[in-house]
């Protein structure tokens, strides 16, 4: 696909680490597109600066742009709806770790210990080897075990 307009391009060009980004703090209470609207209107305003740029630079600053659009955005609304002052943050934490370990012991295997190795810090490339399995197995078991944990929790 050939866009003309180099602004839309770059948006194009960069559109996988955008959502990633507004996903990470859609968390928040945000939607995903509202977030994603947000930081298409901070890279707008500085879109000059950022077609003169090598892609190198233009995906760091981008980046940069984009989280802090995002961040902003999570500000403004935090300050519109405060918790109750009787919340324990340490404990809803606590509380949704344990159910997340509790639905990774429920996985099947390989599953299982491949979230293990993952949250060990091993990387795909080692994970791969480890269960005798090709990076893009690996990658594609976690994206659906993600998927399958996230529903399964009643966050």
């Amino acid at each position: 696909m050939r866009l003309k307009d180099p602004f839309e391009a770059m948006l194009h060009r960069h559109r996988g680490m955008l959502f990633m980004i507004c996903r990470h703090y859609s968390r928040q209470g945000l939607e995903v597109h509202d977030l994603l609207q947000e930081v298409t209107l901070a890279l707008w305003r500085d879109h000059e600066r950022l077609l003169t740029l090598s892609v190198v630079q233009q995906t760091a600053l981008i980046w940069k742009i984009g989280r802090n659009a995002c961040i902003d955005c999570v500000r403004r609304l935090k300050k519109t709806e405060a918790l109750p002052e009787d919340y324990d943050v340490v404990a809803e934490d606590r509380s949704l770790l344990n159910e997340l370990h509790e639905r990774i012991a429920l996985l099947d295997e390989p599953d299982r210990s491949i979230v293990k190795m993952r949250l060990e810090g091993y990387n795909y490339e080692e994970i791969a080897k480890q269960m005798e399995m090709t990076v893009k197995n690996v990658s594609v078991r976690l994206v659906r075990i993600k998927e399958k944990l996230r529903k399964s929790m009643t966050i």
